[in-house]
């Protein structure tokens, strides 16, 4: 049993696009997947693409996908490393598949010279807390998360600011 890490190339667009969505559907969220294979394809693989994937294959089928860009930190003046989703197939949980794409991304960031190699998670997600603490990561417990997306996003680039009065 092989188990092997590569570089996403574009015939990998649909089975990226079939990972995020058994992601979204593990994080009751499927509803949200707006994501086509034409989308994924050119969002990742087209020209000025910021974007880049791993796959993780068994014995030459693929069973897990990391997607990930760089970041950047004005306090190191270097690149991070930000790992968008991280996703393995329940039938390859404990084989080691997500260590794998995690190690593949943690000589990316250092072989790019990136001074971090960061990535959120559900706080409800305890299979993966418990792979990402048992790999050495630490969670970060001062900084919240902000998201400005669809009509909330739109309205305030058209200057039409929530309702600040309280």
């Amino acid at each position: 049993m092989t188990l092997s890490v590569r570089q996403a190339i574009s015939t990998d667009s649909a089975t990226i696009l079939r990972f995020v969505r058994e992601l979204a559907d593990y994080e009751k969220a499927i509803h949200e997947v707006e994501a086509t294979e034409e989308s994924v394809r050119a969002s990742i693989f087209g020209a000025g693409s910021v974007t880049q994937a791993l796959i993780c294959e068994h014995d030459g089928r693929p069973v897990g996908m990391a997607v990930w860009f760089f970041s950047y930190s004005t306090w190191q003046a270097r690149n991070g490393l930000y790992l968008e989703d991280l996703y393995v197939t329940p039938e390859a949980r404990g084989l080691g598949a997500g260590k794998a794409l995690l190690r593949r991304l943690a000589r990316i960031a250092l072989e790019s010279g990136c001074g971090r190699f960061e990535w959120s998670v559900l706080d409800w997600n305890e299979p993966a807390i418990r792979v990402y603490e048992a790999v050495g990561a630490e969670p970060q417990t001062e900084w919240i998360r902000y998201r400005l997306a669809g009509e909330t996003l739109a309205r305030f680039a058209r200057g039409q600011d929530a309702d600040m009065s309280g």
